[in-house]
């Protein structure tokens, strides 16, 4: 199944007899709500997703980090209000290398939702390539669309490429285990935060013992768009990946870990996110941090 799309592409199907669905999910830490930059000027029938309100669950930073999954009921009632039909192709962005829109493109794929893609360049693309923008809210018909939990398996890393390690004290214990051996593990945040030299959110500063150091950021070019398979997958041979294990990915709370997981995706790797994160993992005064390199 195609992953990425190009904004020609895209264009081309929005002309269609069954046009795809498209989700705008503009967010970023310092700007959690997208919602004015939408309404400003967005793709035509583009639906604007909130992702801290309808991808995250909240007020469990202990349990489950800053950006833990969605209940699936409220997953399910978010798909529905997109007006999310059966079978039918559903687009992903946002306005910031898409960051936050493979959020969406990981939890949909896990719900059961199987021809998702992604923007490839985000909202830069389709500027660039001179397509129009419309304003206004957009509110589709709601539909009855009823979707998987995405917190299914998500301690069974066998079940699937794209499974998660929600559990802090079942990663602990895979560490423990040996987990390196068994799986490389990418710390996709900032070499900054990675050593442990700056951390303006969690409580303790470093990293998860056995980690990777594997920015985010390294995954597009300048324009934002994903660099090619090749690359992708040269970059995660290069930190320790093959194709005899799984890639592990954490970042600060969860959002960004999406993007590297689509990454490894597109690269031909088994990709796993831990969704809760350093976010959680830091909550926890019993399991170490590590520092430096």
């Amino acid at each position: 199944m195609q992953t990425l799309i190009t904004a020609d592409e895209l264009h081309s199907l929005l002309g269609s007899a069954e046009p795809p669905h498209v989700l705008d999910v503009r967010w970023r830490l310092d700007q959690p709500d997208g919602s004015a930059d939408h309404r400003a000027g967005h793709i035509p029938g583009a639906v604007y997703v909130d992702l801290d309100h309808e991808l995250s669950d909240h007020g469990r930073p202990a349990v489950a980090g800053r950006h833990p999954l969605p209940r699936h009921e409220t997953l399910q009632q978010a798909a529905r209000r997109w007006g999310l039909l059966p079978g039918r192709t559903v687009v992903v962005h946002d306005d910031l290398q898409n960051l936050a829109a493979a959020r969406a493109w990981w939890l949909l794929r896990r719900a059961g939702v199987h021809d998702v893609r992604v923007l490839d360049g985000a909202l830069e693309a389709w500027r660039r390539a001179g397509l129009p923008l419309e304003e206004g809210d957009v509110r589709p018909e709601p539909s009855t669309i009823r979707l998987q939990d995405p917190q299914r398996d998500v301690t069974d890393t066998a079940a699937a490429a794209a499974v998660d390690l929600e559990s802090v004290r079942d990663l602990s214990s895979r560490l423990s285990q040996g987990l390196p051996a068994d799986a490389v593990l990418l710390d996709v945040r900032a070499p900054e935060r990675f050593r442990g030299e700056h951390e303006p959110i969690d409580p303790r500063a470093g990293h998860i013992p056995g980690a990777r150091n594997l920015p985010t950021a390294g995954n597009v070019d300048a324009a934002g768009r994903f660099l090619t398979p090749q690359a992708l997958r040269e970059r995660l041979l290069a930190a320790g990946a093959d194709d005899h294990r799984p890639v592990v990915s954490y970042c600060g709370s969860g959002v960004n870990a999406a993007h590297a997981t689509l990454a490894a995706h597109l690269a031909g790797f088994d990709a796993v996110l831990y969704p809760g994160s350093f976010s959680q993992w830091s909550q926890h005064a019993e399991l170490e941090v590590a520092v430096g390199e």
